[in-house]
């Protein structure tokens, strides 16, 4: 992407907007399909705001480790849906191409297998360097998962590994003469051993220091543990206002955002007070997800009240098979129900309604759904329905949400008056 302005001026940008008065949280949205990449662009530009993109390694990855499961994308088959996307609504606003938790064991298939240490390191390093090259903006450096250490991962490993990542990816940028990126450290995960605002303290203050003894910039985001929790369809966790003002204080001395995760499903209050707490950015991933399989489902119930049952396309019976037989359920579930066989699951018809509730979004580029969601779209466009809008409008409602509370409304343009040394 050509944004004109790489994330490291844009939050330079946004540090002076700050100083001036101006209280913002930037959005970070996980690509959970195309149809997600469309409306969120399309809502950027009506409101002029900057959008970044997180990926998962689960979500985008190279062909080489099995690519994501969201459209089959590795990261340039990725960044040409984006262009597209972005050509299609005629975006020439911000967009910023996001690694999300980057790292060693970060695909669950490299965790199940617990790959030796180096192996896992230079995979992840090989997965960075192809995030480069497609052009990523921002790569978020994540050494917090390691099948061979029980509980939580020593401090120092994180640090160590942190730096010596970034170290190797900017001496390959170097060399390959590449533009300059912007980097996020640090994790929301309990094994990660920030929950404290202590322990996150000590870790902003050491990494700062290692990297400038490196020749290394600070990164532009470290993540904090505010508390938020997502679990099922609600945020579980209880958010901790003083931490986040303690943790975004912290972080504003070294001149780094603070970065909070699983921000799904927050209050509007909560999400309003990120504004005076000096919350940098925010990630926000499933919900859009299941809000736009829910836009599916109703449509599925329409299409049942007026099409005769020999030519419905059955997406509810193909999607709840397909996002109970995932099992990716599992991370999402609480108690018992996580560890409960496929073929019980499919028995219980309110839990195999709650699991594809969850986890629909999973099953969207499965030829079986992709099927039938095609059989939809024509027998609603024989009743004056057009489904792919109606989709992206419910999309946009719940994205929209964010970029209100969190002050985000003609940010783009504020930025880039800065950018350009305009008063």
């Amino acid at each position: 992407m050509n944004n004109n302005m790489t994330i490291r001026e844009m939050m330079t940008a946004a540090r002076v907007l700050k100083k001036q008065g101006e209280r913002f949280t930037l959005l970070g949205v996980g690509p959970m399909s195309k149809t997600l990449l469309t409306a969120a662009l399309s809502l950027a530009k009506e409101r002029d705001f900057p959008l970044m993109l997180i990926a998962s390694r689960n979500q985008v990855d190279s062909d080489e480790f099995g690519h994501g499961y969201v459209c089959g994308w590795d990261q340039d088959r990725f960044v040409k849906d984006v262009e597209a996307a972005a050509t299609a609504v005629g975006f020439d606003g911000l967009v910023y191409l996001c690694r999300d938790h980057g790292g060693p064991w970060q695909r669950d298939e490299e965790r199940a297998a617990g790959l030796p240490v180096e192996e896992a390191m230079e995979i992840c390093l090989r997965s960075y360097k192809h995030d480069m090259d497609s052009g990523f903006d921002l790569l978020h450096i994540d050494p917090t998962k390691d099948p061979h250490i029980k509980g939580t991962v020593p401090l120092e490993l994180v640090l160590d590994r942190t730096a010596a990542l970034i170290g190797e990816l900017e001496r390959y940028r170097k060399e390959k003469g590449l533009p300059e990126i912007g980097y996020e450290a640090g994790t929301e995960e309990t094994n990660g051993g920030l929950t404290s605002v202590g322990a996150f303290s000590d870790f902003v203050d050491r990494l700062v220091a290692l990297m400038e003894s490196k020749g290394l910039q600070p990164p532009e985001f470290v993540v904090g543990q505010t508390g938020t929790l997502t679990r099922l369809t609600e945020n579980v966790g209880h958010f901790n206002r003083e931490n986040a003002r303690k943790l975004s204080e912290n972080a504003e001395k070294h001149g780094v955002g603070i970065k909070e995760h699983n921000g799904d499903y927050l209050s509007d209050a909560v999400l309003l007070e990120h504004l005076p707490l000096g919350v940098t950015a925010m990630n926000v991933a499933p919900e859009f997800g299941v809000v736009e399989t829910r836009a599916w489902l109703t449509l599925a119930q329409v299409e049942a009240q007026h099409v005769d049952a020999g030519r419905r396309s059955e997406l509810t019976a193909r999607m709840t098979e397909q996002a109970v037989g995932c099992e990716r359920w599992r991370k999402w579930m609480v108690g018992d129900t996580a560890s409960m066989p496929v073929a019980d699951a499919l028995k219980d018809a309110a839990l195999s309604a709650q699991i594809t509730d969850i986890c629909g979004h999973y099953t969207y580029e499965i030829p079986d759904v992709r099927e039938a969601m095609d059989v939809l779209r024509r027998n609603l466009a024989s009743l004056g329905i057009t489904a792919d809008a109606y989709v992206a409008s419910k999309i946009k409602a719940s994205l929209d949400r964010y970029a209100y509370c969190f002050g985000l409304y003609g940010l783009t343009g504020k930025l880039r008056r800065i950018n350009s040394g305009e008063k």
